[in-house]
């Protein structure tokens, strides 16, 4: 049976960077379809939608590519990568929660669909369920890497909810937030890869760093697409981040510049937490060089990631990497 990316908005430029790992991919979704049910249908269609809205499947690819990197890719590889794409799953239908988002992969949300109660419920399940899968491997060397970052991953987006509406909020402070909420995930992924190839000390640790800055650039670039992007292009709910009140880098950025008059329009614009204002708040964001000072901040982050990397063996998964933390840069979705 061949098994291909779910409703692959992943777009043909992700799948050939995943052209070689696509066997192993191709496993991880098939083992993904195995767990992903309940004997109890009216469950199950819930469970088969969450699965469906999982994307890109950037995560298990990170597992896969720093194992093949660094060593042999093994059963548990595919195992892993199932598990951190159940995590982020999870999350996913949280934040569809949390954000009153309507759509997600060009397909209603889970929240949308059954509303918020099964939503959280349906996380729930997608973390218990990974957890359980994580206690099965030979060592609990993963069920403590996932454990530390999933708590992290907490951590952040309890911090950004309760951060909503703090129009003070500083650089550094929206960085830690992103830091926990999407890059500890990412280097939970290349950590586990690497790790589970076995890999030296050092070299984890590279690629734990090389998944954190890709995961910043990542994130930086999505609240970039949360501001400027059309909903039939990037195939989920945008404005979400002004319809809540959160601030983040573009904004911030603006903020800074404007003085006076200018910075209690755009203040009081961000207080009112009006999606309708996104045009008007686009043009202070391109007046003030934040769209551009963005986009440099990202791309200073994949730099970073890709220094990581550098000393590393040549290698096909290492080139694939490296190519990978670019696109998500250069990505209009």
């Amino acid at each position: 049976m061949t098994t291909t990316l779910p409703n692959s908005t992943a777009a043909p430029a992700l799948i050939g960077l995943y052209a070689d790992i696509q066997p192993e991919l191709a496993r991880v979704e098939e083992r993904l379809q195995r767990e992903l049910r309940s004997p109890h249908p009216v469950v199950d269609e819930v469970v088969r939608h969450g699965f469906r809205l999982g994307g890109k499947r950037l995560r298990p690819a990170l597992v896969l590519l720093a194992a093949k990197a660094t060593g042999k890719l093994t059963e548990d590889h595919i195992l892993l990568a199932t598990i951190v794409e159940m995590i982020h799953t999870a999350t996913l239908v949280h934040d569809d929660v949390l954000d009153e988002a309507d759509l997600r992969r060009h397909e209603q949300t889970v929240n949308a669909r059954w509303g918020n109660e099964r939503s959280v419920l349906l996380g729930d399940f997608l973390f218990s369920h990974a957890f359980y899968l994580a206690s099965t491997l030979p060592t609990t060397a993963a069920c403590q890497v996932i454990g530390r970052s999933t708590n992290r991953v907490c951590d952040g987006e309890l911090r950004q909810t309760l951060y909503g509406g703090n129009l003070k909020l500083t650089e550094q402070e929206y960085y830690e937030i992103i830091d926990a909420k999407t890059a500890e995930l990412c280097a939970c992924c290349c950590d586990l890869g690497s790790r589970y190839a076995g890999a030296d000390k050092a070299t984890v640790l590279r690629f734990e760093n090389f998944g954190r800055h890709l995961g910043v650039a990542f994130q930086i670039i999505d609240d970039l697409l949360d501001l400027l992007g059309e909903e039939q292009e990037t195939g989920k709910s945008v404005g979400a981040d002004l319809a809540k009140r959160k601030l983040t880098l573009p904004l911030i950025h603006c903020r800074d510049s404007l003085v006076n008059g200018p910075k209690l329009v755009l203040l009081d614009m961000l207080a009112n937490g009006d999606r309708a204002q996104r045009g008007e708040i686009r043009r202070h964001l391109e007046a003030t060089g934040s769209i551009a000072f963005a986009r440099r901040a990202a791309e200073a982050r994949v730099e970073s990631a890709c220094a990581e990397l550098a000393p590393l063996p040549e290698s096909a998964a290492k080139e694939t990497l490296i190519t990978m933390a670019k696109f998500c840069v250069a990505r209009t979705f």
